[in-house]
C-alpha cells in the first residue's frame, strides 16, 4: 500500500478524538481523586472476602410457599405505587410541558414570542426544573412525616419528581421534531390543541410513549428505594431481609424486579411497533 493510500485510508478527524479522549481524562483525574475512587481496591483480599461471603447467601433462592405469597403481594404493591405515581406524573406534565413548548405559541410564528407568552413558558420551565431538582427520595421523607408510612408517600414522592422529568423530556421531544405541519396548522386558524394533537402527537408519538415506559420502568425501580424509608413494597420488605441477613430472600426479590424490568423492556418495544 503506497503512503497515499494509507493518507486516504487514515480518519481525519483521528487527532480530534484523541484530544477530547485526554481531556476528557485530565477533567477526570481529579474528579476521582475527590471522590476517593479506587476500584483495584474491590479486589484486595480485605474486600473480596467478605464480598464473595455475601454474594453466597444469595443462594439457593427463597422459594416457600409463605415467602412466595408475600413477595408477590408486596409486587403487587410496588407496581401499583409505581404506576398510580407515574399517572399523576403523567397528569401534571403535559399541560406543564405544553405551555412550555415554544412551537405552539401563536405569537412565535411572527419571529418573536410576545412577552405574555414567553414569561408563561419560562415559568412553566422553572416549575419542571423545580418539580426534578427534589430527589423522590427526599420527597418521600417529608411525605413519611405528613400521610404517614406506606405507599401513598411513594406514590406522591414520585408524582412529583417525575412530573418535572416528564414534563422536560416531553418539551424537547416535541422541540426537537419538525415543526413545519405545526406552524402550517396554527397561521391557518388552528388552535394550539388541534395543532398538538393533529401534527406534533403523531409524529412524535411513539418517541413518547417509549420514554414514557421507561420512566415507569425507573418508576418500578425508585419504589423500591423508596421502601428503605418506609413507603411499603419490595423496598421495605428487602430492607427488613437485609437486615436479617437473609439473602435468599432477597436474592428472589431482585429476581422479581429483573422480570418487571425485562417486562417493561417488552411492552416498550410492543407499543412502538404498534405506533410505528
Amino acid at each position: 500500500m503506497t503512503s497515499t493510500e494509507q493518507h486516504t485510508l487514515r480518519d481525519p478527524a483521528w487527532s480530534g478524538r484523541v484530544g477530547a479522549v485526554l481531556l476528557a481524562l485530565l477533567l477526570l483525574w481529579p474528579m476521582g481523586v475527590l471522590t476517593e475512587f479506587k476500584p483495584w481496591e474491590l479486589l484486595s483480599a480485605q474486600s473480596l472476602a467478605p464480598t464473595l461471603r455475601f454474594l453466597a447467601d444469595f443462594l439457593p433462592p427463597k422459594l416457600e410457599g409463605d415467602f412466595l405469597a408475600l413477595v408477590l403481594r408486596e409486587t403487587w404493591r410496588t407496581v401499583a405505587m409505581a404506576t398510580t405515581g407515574l399517572v399523576l406524573a403523567w397528569v401534571l406534565a403535559v399541560p406543564i410541558s405544553l405551555m412550555s413548548v415554544r412551537v405552539l405559541s401563536v405569537s412565535s410564528l411572527s419571529g418573536r414570542m410576545g412577552l405574555l407568552p414567553a414569561v408563561i413558558r419560562q415559568l412553566a420551565r422553572w416549575l419542571l426544573i423545580g418539580l426534578r431538582s427534589v430527589p423522590e427520595l427526599i420527597w418521600a421523607l417529608v411525605f413519611v412525616r405528613v400521610v404517614g408510612l406506606g405507599p401513598t408517600a411513594g406514590v406522591l414522592a414520585i408524582a412529583l419528581t417525575y412530573a418535572g422529568m416528564l414534563g422536560k423530556v416531553y418539551a424537547d421531544i416535541l422541540e426537537s421534531g419538525d415543526v413545519h405541519t405545526t406552524q402550517a396548522l396554527l397561521r391557518n386558524g388552528s388552535g394550539r390543541l388541534q395543532a398538538f394533537l393533529y401534527a406534533l402527537l403523531p409524529q412524535n408519538g411513539a418517541e413518547l410513549t417509549s420514554y414514557t415506559v421507561y420512566r415507569w420502568e425507573c418508576a418500578i425501580r425508585s419504589s423500591a428505594v423508596l421502601g428503605f424509608v418506609g413507603a411499603g413494597g419490595l423496598g421495605q420488605q428487602m430492607d427488613a431481609s437485609l437486615k436479617m441477613f437473609n439473602g435468599g430472600e432477597v436474592a428472589t426479590m431482585l429476581l422479581v424486579f429483573f422480570a418487571l424490568v425485562a417486562l417493561a423492556d417488552r411492552a416498550s418495544a410492543f407499543l412502538r411497533r404498534g405506533l410505528a
